[in-house]
């Protein structure tokens, strides 16, 4: 099936292996999610004190009944297996990595030139399956072969192997992909290593769930070694300084993460997820019509995603805020919105090993490449045989185009371009301007409407005045520096655009300590007078992911 079902988990009976799932499905082929009798499902647990910590385990052809109960509700009654080692078509064992057994991997995806992390979710003498950030999955295809895996057990011990990718899958709701390698090529010293570490991983299995009272201890290969326990303090110490995302953050990251997934999709499965595409568009405006200060607060949480995913979500997010300012019935904002999240989606589909990621500082030649990526993604639309509606396509085709004909791929000039081109193009280079890119560190905002401004003829000056009056020369989710030392994300502007509440989360007299303290203009005092907005970056400013 092209999607993955969402479910809940309604009953379970330890003593006797009994599962009931609920699952809400609107579609008539619900029936094919089992086959011969079996569902297999992802579990993904979120614990620790603040919820941050993912517990994640995959369970393939569970003996499962389906009940329907309602015109869109299903139960499935599933029948666990006796036990969670999983024997395999070739008669191998496949062991789950559980109740907090963990190995890092490295992906070597282009020789020398990108290598993905990930943990290790599972292992059998034949492969793995490897838990990756949704973003790497982008470098990536099924039926790839890549140059080396390299498994690091908690005890310092490694493994290294040639790797074939057999599949690869969205993997829970909080932006991450499971994606399964075969270890190709190996020599019978590989072989026979991997039988051991196989053993190993049972017998630290069978330890953790109690089934042999036998053991008594870990298995020597997961007992953490010095790198491993430095690992383990500084990723608790990273855990200490999050807190718990708000609602409207984890709706702002959640369509960064679905927009991820649809790419895979058309990556993976050449299939065009439109109702994914569609469920973003509608969010966005969601959360914007719920809360728009909040909402454009949420969106600065996107900095540390990869730029064409950010980009687009910022991008987006501002100009749904920006055409319901205008006129909430509008009736082009859902298909520009669209065309908006779509347009950067050419970037990630042009990877390869001449330009193995986004994220390098590019040489002229990838540069070059690069600026392809619009007639990539129209290809791809064709490829999958979606058609856009004529204001998707607008946005989707002329959106780096300039008002004097300096803008690409067409070098189209101003009677050509829309009034909704205009519009875009202002948000778009002030969000470029604003963000570090290729080894260009940011603009402040100040300075990116002066370049804006002095850009000729360039872009539509009305547009830009229209933008300062509506976010102001401090805008809500900027970093912005006070006299007395201390760092604060905007999170609200008056009337004149001057912030009237502010996230103070570091004091530079104190650069190791994070504090969270929200202030009130009132308190303002107490931080001194307000400076400039500067570059998370330089203070080492991070939002960390579940």
């Amino acid at each position: 099936m092209a999607y993955p079902l969402k479910a809940e988990i309604a009953e379970l009976d330890l003593q006797t292996g009994r599962l009931v799932l609920e699952v809400e499905y609107a579609g008539s082929e619900i029936e094919r999610y089992l086959t011969r009798g079996g569902v297999s499902f992802d579990l993904e647990a979120l614990k620790g004190p603040q919820g941050i910590e993912r517990e994640t385990y995959s369970l393939s052809n569970v003996e499962a009944k389906l009940l329907k109960t309602d015109s869109a509700q299903y139960r499935l009654e599933c029948q666990l297996p006796e036990s969670v080692f999983v024997h395999e078509n070739r008669g191998a064992v496949r062991i789950p990595f559980i109740l907090g057994m963990q190995a890092r991997v490295g992906l070597e995806v282009y020789l020398h030139e990108l290598n993905v992390p990930g943990r290790l979710r599972n292992l059998s003498i034949g492969g793995c399956m490897v838990d990756i950030d949704l973003a790497e999955s982008v470098a990536i295809s099924v039926g790839q072969e890549i140059p080396g895996i390299t498994l690091e057990f908690p005890n310092g011990e490694s493994f290294f192997s040639e790797g074939k990718i057999r599949h690869i899958r969205p993997f829970g709701n909080h932006g991450y992909a499971a994606v399964g390698v075969q270890f190709v090529n190996t020599s019978t010293s590989q072989t026979e290593a991997l039988f051991r570490y196989v053993n190993e991983s049972e017998r630290e299995a069978a330890y953790l769930t109690g089934s042999n009272e036998k053991l008594t201890q870990h298995a020597p290969l997961f007992v953490p070694g010095a790198k491993e326990r430095k690992i383990l303090q500084r990723e608790a110490q990273e855990r200490e300084k999050r807190a718990r995302q708000s609602p409207m953050e984890r709706g702002v990251t959640d369509i960064a993460h679905q927009l991820q997934v649809g790419l895979m999709y058309m990556k993976t499965r050449d299939l065009f997820p439109v109702e994914i595409f569609y469920d973003c568009v509608d969010t966005l405006r969601y959360l914007v019509e719920q809360d728009r200060k909040a909402f454009l607060y949420s969106l600065a949480f996107l900095r540390d995603y990869p730029d064409w995913v950010r980009h687009a979500v910022q991008v987006a997010g501002q100009l749904t805020d920006l055409l319901l300012v205008r006129d909430p019935h509008a009736p082009q904002i859902r298909e520009a919105v669209l065309g908006v999240l779509l347009h950067t989606m050419g970037k990630p589909l042009l990877i390869s090993a001449k330009l193995p990621s986004l994220k390098v500082n590019m040489n002229p030649a990838q540069k070059e490449i690069l600026r392809g990526h619009v007639g990539v993604l129209c290809n791809k639309l064709r490829e999958l045989e979606w058609e856009p509606s004529p204001v998707c396509r607008d946005v989707i085709e002329n959106a780096n185009e300039r008002l004097d004909g300096s803008g690409y791929p067409a070098g189209k000039r101003n009677e050509q371009l829309s009034e909704l081109i205009r519009v875009i193009g202002v948000i778009k280079m002030i969000n470029k301007l604003m963000h570090a890119r290729n080894g260009i560190p940011p603009r402040s905002p100040i300075d990116a409407y002066r370049m804006i401004h002095e850009a000729g003829k360039a872009y539509d000056k009305t547009v830009l005045v229209e933008y300062i009056q509506l976010y102001g020369l401090y805008p809500i989710g900027s970093l912005a520096k006070f006299s007395g030392g201390f760092l604060v994300w905007v999170m609200d502007i008056d009337g004149k655009g001057m912030p009237c509440q502010v996230h103070v989360v570091k004091n530079l007299s104190f650069p190791d300590t994070n504090i969270s303290s929200v202030l009130d203009k009132s308190d303002f005092l107490q931080i001194g007078k307000l400076e400039d907005i500067v570059n998370p970056a330089d203070y080492g400013v991070k939002t960390a992911k579940i």
